[in-house]
């Protein structure tokens, strides 16, 4: 739980230390993961932060999960979600040699997706924010363990 706790952090000091430069790709990557949920954490008007285990959802895994990242400024998130897929829609995007770091928000800012993953051990938080601007926002915090996918087949 700590460690979660860490990376949940992390993240956070990544998404404030980035306001000022939202874009920073340092490398050109090409990353294919297969991804199993370990738990969710909801945060909404039934859940105040409760913590679900993978086992006791219905959701699936993420069996093709794919980050592209070109230097200066681009980078593609495919198999996570619909609304990350659009590149356009994505505000923070940050590539480095520990993590990488994206953040999406809608035209209306009421509706939000972001993630982390570290590359060295494959943990990836995905956080999906709904009603921002509302007293009873709502959030959906998944937390997987990924490895890399192997493409010869």
């Amino acid at each position: 739980m700590i460690k979660y706790f860490f990376y949940i952090s992390l993240s956070l000091l990544f998404f404030n230390t980035s306001l000022a430069k939202d874009i920073d790709i340092q490398e050109d990557i090409n990353l294919k993961y297969q991804c199993d949920l370990e738990k969710k954490i909801l945060k909404n008007s039934e859940y105040n932060y409760q913590t679900f285990l993978a086992k006791d959802l219905d959701e699936k895994d993420l069996e093709k999960f794919d980050i592209e990242a070109r230097k200066p400024g681009t980078l593609m998130i495919k198999g996570l979600s619909l609304f990350l897929s659009d590149t356009t829609k994505l505000d923070v995007k940050i590539v480095n040699k520990d993590v990488v770091l994206f953040k999406a928000i809608d035209k209306e800012n009421n509706y939000s997706e972001s993630g982390i993953i570290t590359r060295k051990s494959g943990e990836l938080i995905h956080e999906i924010t709904r009603n921002v601007k509302s007293e009873n926002s709502e959030k959906d915090i998944s937390v997987y363990s990924c490895r890399k996918r192997n493409t010869n087949v």
